[in-house]
């Protein structure tokens, strides 16, 4: 008899009630319509090298040291495991053990009780253990619930450090570009300052106007205050990547340097089905979508009884002579079943709940997928049009600059209006910072099209394949910042 009892328990214990699991299913297409190549090439793992740049180097490495948004996110999966450790204790037997010295009284004016009026010792040491085999899956399916929590919050960490990574290097690039916007404003207000001179020689001469003169210094002026609002939006940038960066905006900085110097790394190229192994959010959504898979299992699990085994002993004694005694020993062992008979429909309600959540984590794995093909269709149509962009701005700006050395020309020989002049110098400008423009946009296009693509993330190969390739608790060391230009 106990043979079979045995055996049906160890039969149950292999039950589960959870649904067979499968990835939601998505429809892609073969190949992203923006993009010109559809065969995979590979990024590499620390992806921003792809744009040679030692200062951009020093300042992403600093994110796994110092940056608190990361620390948060590590500090979240910490919490995962460790809830994920304590669903696997329900495996094991809980014991105890407890010991007490007592003496009760009990009143003189109690009829029927043969203690009545009398002081009795109790000296108790015992121990007890309690263990729930898990006849039908519930321990298990909280437990594979709470490792697909885990691998999840893996996820969320190597999408937070993507995300950060590539925030740094959009206002990393910002800046540099605003250097070099800069540099051409301080340029020009020089030349302003020339033609003004040059303008108030003609003027005390009797060449030219006295509007001549004001239309002049009010271009230069004008210029100033432009370059004065560049430099408020350049200090903004220096504060926000401090903070990126982990320290305060008051003692950091970076000095000035308005060299080109980045170039455009290659387009990588990719095909839609890989996007599910190569960004990290999408894996962290689809682990979730397991995890309340799982938890069907349990909410199912309710409606059978559940089982506990219970044992307990120890000695006891009314004096402390006999506590050690053979006599003194007392013992229990035996199972105790218990099952729901009526609530009410509470447990029905709870399996109704746990399928919506699935749905609602399948939908939201779906739309996750939907929105990365999105991001990557926007960047390789960002990366495209802004290099054709930026072809037919070269050629405006090099217009530009030979009508306004024609005008130049034909106004010191009195052959012009100063107002032409004028003109064609606002226009000039206005084309350079539009290049220049561009030329930003396309980085942060190109660091975009690196996040939509998921960076150098990949999803494992095996049994979790689903989860972070690295370790994402594994922090490098405080990264070299020799030829950042830092000031502190």
């Amino acid at each position: 008899m106990r043979l079979a009892i045995s055996a049906v328990c160890i039969w149950l214990a292999g039950c589960s009630f959870a649904p067979t699991y499968h990835i939601p299913e998505m429809d892609l297409p073969a190949k992203y319509a923006e993009a010109s190549d559809p065969v995979l090439s590979q990024i590499p793992a620390e992806w921003w090298t792809s744009y040679h740049d030692d200062d951009l180097d020093a300042l992403i490495r600093r994110i796994d040291v110092t940056n608190q948004t990361l620390k948060r996110s590590i500090a979240l999966l910490q919490d995962s495991r460790a809830q994920a450790d304590a669903a696997r204790a329900a495996y094991f037997p809980t014991a105890g053990a407890n010991a007490s010295a007592t003496s009760s009284h009990v009143s003189a004016n109690v009829v029927g009780r043969s203690l009545a009026g009398k002081t009795t010792p109790d000296r108790l040491i015992g121990f007890s253990a309690t263990w729930e085999p898990d006849l039908f899956g519930r321990i298990g399916n909280a437990v594979d619930a709470a490792t697909s929590r885990v691998q999840a919050s893996a996820d969320d960490v190597a999408a937070v450090r993507l995300t950060l990574q590539a925030e740094v290097a959009t206002d990393y690039f910002a800046i540099r570009s605003l250097d070099r916007e800069a540099s051409l404003l301080r340029q020009t207000v020089d030349a302003y300052s020339s033609v003004l001179s040059m303008v108030t020689n003609r003027y005390k001469g009797g060449i030219a106007a006295e509007s001549d003169v004001a239309q002049a210094q009010a271009q230069r002026d004008s210029t100033k205050a432009q370059l004065a609002d560049l430099t408020l939006a350049r200090t903004q940038l220096q504060h926000a990547l401090a903070t990126l960066v982990g320290e305060p905006a008051s003692t950091f900085s970076i000095a000035p340097h308005d060299a080109y110097g980045t170039q455009l790394p290659v387009v990588p190229a990719a095909v839609p089905s890989e996007l599910l192994k190569r960004r990290p959010d999408i894996a962290a959504v689809e682990r979730r979508v397991s995890a309340a898979n799982s938890q069907i299992g349990v909410a199912k699990a309710a409606f059978f009884p559940s089982l506990m085994l219970n044992l307990s002993g120890g000695v006891e004694s009314s004096g402390l002579a006999g506590l050690l005694t053979a006599p003194g020993r007392f013992w229990a062992v035996g199972p105790a079943l218990a099952a729901t008979i009526f609530d009410g429909g509470k447990r029905q309600a709870g399996v109704d709940s746990a399928q919506a959540q699935f749905d609602a984590a399948a939908a939201d794995y779906r739309q996750t997928v939907l929105t990365a093909v999105q991001d990557v269709e926007d960047s390789y149509a960002a990366t495209r049009l802004l290099k054709e962009a930026a072809s037919s701005q070269e050629a405006a700006v090099q217009a530009s600059q030979r009508a306004l050395a024609q005008a130049t020309d034909r106004y010191k020989k009195g052959a012009a209006a100063y107002l032409d002049v004028n003109v064609v110098e606002a226009t000039t400008l206005t084309n350079e910072r539009t290049l220049e423009s561009i030329h930003r946009r396309q980085l942060v296009s190109s660091v975009a099209l690196f996040r939509s693509l998921g960076g150098g993330w990949q999803a494992k190969d095996g049994a979790d394949a689903q989860s972070t390739a690295v370790d994402p608790l594994a922090t490098s060391e405080p990264a070299a910042t020799e030829g950042l230009h830092l000031k502190r």
